[in-house]
């Protein structure tokens, strides 16, 4: 160590280069850290949204769903006649329901 300090000059240039190194490297990462965080939060805003659907008239089915005329919900997933929903503003969701009951109480079309 005190060969390297004599060779930069002294402890004091030592420390000075130490510093400045170590100021440099954590300022690179940063800037690596912030364009990674820019990218994901890009990608994440040209994410595929989810269609919206209403339902159209009021009503429960056998399974404790309860909807309005106007009430919203998103299809979260599909797996042939089974389709995953999600109601806005419930906190029971989600729910399982067939195509065929779908299509007779809200506005989604099967394009199946």
């Amino acid at each position: 160590m005190t060969t390297v300090a004599k060779k930069v000059g002294g402890p004091k240039q030592l420390l000075a280069l130490v510093a400045a190194g170590g100021y440099v490297i954590i300022r690179g990462v940063e800037a690596g850290v912030i364009k990674l965080v820019k990218k994901d939060n890009k990608e994440k805003s040209t994410s595929k949204v989810l269609p919206a659907y209403k339902f159209i008239i009021d009503g429960k089915d056998d399974k404790g769903l309860i909807f309005s005329s106007g009430d919203v919900f998103y299809v979260a997933a599909r797996h042939d006649d089974v389709i995953l929903i999600e109601k806005e503003k419930d906190d029971n969701n989600p729910y399982f329901v067939s195509v065929d009951w779908l299509m007779k109480v809200s506005s989604f079309k099967d394009n199946n």
